[in-house]
């Protein structure tokens, strides 16, 4: 059912766990060619084909129509106009009369043209020559995507209080910050499992500190959060800040452990802290030093990460910085005209992320010098990796939370993900709703957005409406920017929505997580579109606002602003559990469509003929549910 073709001589991604003998691309079934040091080939797509997958990207969960590529992007805009964004996810399912997948393990840039250029042709691109590819034909969708998950290996288990209500901020910079949070939610009676400490709470930006004037004993204040039921979930950033007397820093340099430049010097960028070094995670070594550095926060209690900036975002170079005030000085006192004006203004603005500087960067592969360019999309998966491994190591599975926002198929198996630095946009549920199961395809089963949207400043109506899609997905995470509205819960009017909503995600738990085990178990998908479940439907097969969740239910939330509610269409008879609070409202639906009205202290849920869903009472955190007595809603 599966087949790898092999050009050139492949990087080692540690993307596949199976060994599978290779055959040559003169045997590729797909028109190939090589041309300007690329390979490229192209199939042919129907009409009323489907192409989903490519895990977290742009658009629709349909991604015909469209030119995708696969390179981690620091890019908080997440628009229609983009091909990109900060992971690298190189699966895809085409579903016409015959079904295939594709994998193409190469960790550089890849060019998706899926029906673009000529809608009825699907055109790849790898930026180089040297790429595995995995060709998976027979058997239906959910088949081919059970096939390919089985060869990359068992998806990432985190803790069950992972799955309680999270509260995020850029940022909470201090004790008296993180304990009025708690206390908010407390004295709203809104539950609360998790409390995220930004940038701020370390020492001057060093991964792996604290600040210990805004945390004077911190050790002693994460028992005290734990003990209230509450756990803190600090941030690690890629980049190392160059500072003498760092430990972190000294070590690296001693040991050789950062990316270099050509000449061997260290490869420095701006980000946080100013000037950093960014360790070499593509060396075993590198990886074993940098997962033990979490040992410090771990002996401090902590017990879950997020991993931020490692697509690796880089703010400036020394070079970039040089070379745009050079030009700055050389229109100072000229007539500033279009081109000119619009010239200066994008030299500013290219300094982060600049292609010039990634292709200055080198990693260590064994004996050979390897430039950045080559493996970029593998740096915050690697990055991820070091953590996951140590973790599994000194604490074994399913204990630390870990989770990333760079990531490539393979760190699936020790972390989830989230979807970014996303905006407090209404098209912003949705596409968090159209990522899930492309994210599930590569493996990533614990993932989700940012709820009420990181950036811009959200409405009320808006986190309530986020929130009802979030009580689904394995991360529920509210989080916010700097300078932005603040976001909690309990700081809107009538927080006793807020309570009602959260309260449903905790009356869930029980059925999520077992629904969610079920699938790591089964190599299967947490979330599903419609049309695998209803392939022979055509409003199913076109549906892109619902989705299955395991093999009972079905979610649709309200997705518009001022809408009391939304048109669902029912591919088959269903109930409709209307859940707030404790309360369950039951109503029997036939196949069609339906207008539902749905109040915002509502989630709307939907119920498969015969099916059941265990539903236990709410508490104030995981820790106190009570998951022996459980009520029993029959459709």
């Amino acid at each position: 059912m599966i087949t790898k073709y092999t050009s050139g001589k492949p990087i080692a991604t540690g993307a596949v766990t199976r060994v599978l003998v290779p055959f040559p691309m003169d045997e590729f079934p797909f028109a190939h060619d090589v041309e300007n040091e690329q390979l490229r080939f192209a199939f042919p797509m129907e009409p009323d084909a489907i192409v989903y997958g490519l895990g977290e990207a742009p658009r629709g969960i349909n991604k015909r129509g469209w030119v995708y590529e696969s390179y981690c992007s620091d890019d908080p805009f997440h628009t229609e106009t983009k091909q990109s964004l900060y992971a690298a996810h190189n699966f895809l399912l085409y579903s016409g009369a015959e079904c295939f997948g594709l994998f193409v393990d190469f960790p550089a840039r890849i060019r998706w043209d899926i029906g673009y250029t000529r809608q009825d042709v699907a055109g790849v691109t790898v930026d180089g020559t040297d790429a595995d590819i995995y060709l998976i034909r027979g058997g239906s969708p959910r088949e081919i995507v059970r096939e390919f998950r089985s060869v990359i290996g068992k998806s990432y288990l985190p803790p069950l209080w992972a799955f309680g209500y999270q509260q995020s901020r850029w940022s909470y910079p201090d004790a008296a910050a993180v304990d009025s949070v708690i206390e908010g939610y407390r004295a709203a009676d809104i539950p609360l499992d998790c409390v995220y400490l930004d940038i701020d709470y370390m020492d001057r930006y060093k991964d792996f500190t604290v600040n210990e004037e805004a945390f004077p004993d911190f050790a002693a204040f994460v028992r005290a959060k734990k003990e209230q039921g509450v756990h803190l979930i600090p941030i690690i950033d890629a980049g190392v800040k160059k500072e003498e007397g760092y430990s972190v820093y000294e070590e690296g340099v001693q040991n050789g452990y950062f990316c270099k430049k050509e000449d061997g010097s260290i490869f420095e960028a701006g980000v946080w802290p100013g000037m950093c070094a960014f360790p070499d995670f593509m060396q075993p070594a590198v990886r074993q030093w940098f997962g033990a550095k979490y040992q410090a926060l771990l002996d401090m209690g902590i017990d879950g990460f997020w991993n931020d900036m490692n697509e690796p975002a880089l703010f400036y170079s020394a070079e970039g910085v040089q070379n745009a005030l050079e030009k700055a000085a050389e229109l100072q006192g000229e007539n500033l005209d279009l081109s000119r004006f619009f010239a200066l203004k994008d030299t500013f603005a290219g300094l982060s992320n600049a292609q010039e500087d990634y292709a200055t960067i080198y990693h260590t592969i064994g004996n050979e010098q390897v430039n950045h360019q080559r493996v970029h999309n593998l740096y915050g998966a690697n990055m991820t990796r070091a953590a996951g491994e140590y973790f599994e190591q000194t604490a074994g599975s399913g204990n630390i939370l870990l989770f990333s926002r760079a990531s490539y198929v393979g760190a699936h198996r020790c972390a989830g993900i989230w979807f970014g630095d996303n905006h407090s946009w209404w098209s912003h549920i949705l596409l968090c709703l159209k990522m899930l199961p492309a994210a599930n395809m590569c493996g990533f089963l614990y993932c989700g957005a940012d709820l009420g949207g990181f950036n811009d400043n959200a409405t009320r109506d808006l986190v309530l409406r986020f929130l009802a899609l979030g009580v689904f997905t394995p991360l529920m995470r509210n989080h916010s920017a700097l300078g932005t509205r603040d976001q909690e819960a309990y700081r809107f009017e009538h927080p006793e929505d807020f309570r009602d909503v959260i309260q449903v995600r905790y009356r869930l738990i029980p059925y999520l997580y077992n629904t969610f085990v079920k699938a790591r178990d089964n190599d299967d998908l947490l979330f599903r579109p419609l049309s695998f479940d209803y392939p022979g439907d055509p409003i199913a097969r076109e549906c892109e606002t619902q989705l299955m969740l395991g093999d009972e239910c079905m979610i649709a939330p309200v997705y518009e602003q001022n809408a009391n509610g939304r048109t669902v269409y029912l591919p088959e008879d269903m109930t409709l559990l209307k859940l707030s609070g404790t309360r369950v409202e039951k109503r029997s639906l036939g196949k069609g469509l339906h207008y539902i009205r749905v109040a915002l202290n509502e989630v709307p849920l939907f119920l498969k003929k015969g099916a059941s869903l265990p539903l236990c009472r709410p508490a104030p955190c995981t820790r106190d549910l009570n998951t022996e007595q459980l009520e029993i809603i029959l459709a």
